[in-house]
C-alpha cells in the first residue's frame, strides 16, 4: 500500500485527538521512517506533566530515538498539526531528521520557516484545515469556561 503525507498526517491528528480528550493544547506528531514505516506518536503533555517541554515534537522525538535505540533520525519525518516552535525546530534539526510536514501555522511561536529552512525538507498545509478547526475550538472553550467562571464567581 502506498501512503502519503495525508495518511499520516492523519495519524498526528488522531493523536491531536487525544491530547484534546486530556484538556492538553490539541497537538499530535508522528515520527515515519524513510520506508513510511511508523517508528513512533505521541501529543502534548505539559499540563500533565507540569513541563513546558512536553511538546508533542519533543515526546515524539525521544519515543523514536529511544525504539530505535539512537538519536540521530536520518531520513526519517515528523508529521505534526501545528507548526513547531524554536524549542521543537532545535530538537528537529539536532536529531537530524529529515522532513518536516505540518498543518497548521503557529503566527505567534512557529518557527520552521526561518529556521529549518534550507536544512531540512519542509511541507505545510497538509489537512491544515483540520488541524486548524481543532486548535481554534479547544481554545474557544477554554475562554468561554474562563467567561463562564469569571461571570459566576463575581
Amino acid at each position: 500500500m502506498q501512503y502519503d503525507d495525508n495518511y499520516f498526517m492523519n495519524l498526528a491528528l488522531e493523536e491531536a485527538k487525544n491530547a484534546l480528550n486530556t484538556d492538553e493544547v490539541p497537538v499530535g506528531a508522528v515520527i515515519v521512517s524513510g520506508r513510511d514505516e511508523i517508528i513512533a506518536s505521541s501529543f502534548n503533555s505539559v499540563e500533565k506533566d507540569g513541563s513546558c517541554i512536553m511538546h508533542a515534537e519533543i515526546r515524539v522525538i525521544l519515543a523514536a530515538q529511544k525504539k530505535l535505540e539512537n538519536w540521530r533520525l536520518d531520513g526519517c519525518k515528523l508529521y505534526v498539526t501545528l507548526e513547531p516552535c524554536i524549542m521543537c525546530c532545535g530538537a528537529i534539526i539536532l536529531s537530524r531528521i529529515s522532513k518536516l510536514v505540518y498543518g497548521t501555522i503557529d503566527p505567534k511561536g512557529g518557527l520552521s520557516g526561518s529556521i529549518l529552512e534550507g536544512k531540512i525538507e519542509i511541507v505545510h498545509g497538509i489537512m491544515e484545515e483540520e488541524s486548524s478547526m481543532l486548535l481554534k475550538s479547544f481554545f474557544k472553550s477554554k475562554r468561554e469556561k474562563d467567561r463562564y467562571l469569571k461571570k459566576n464567581i463575581s
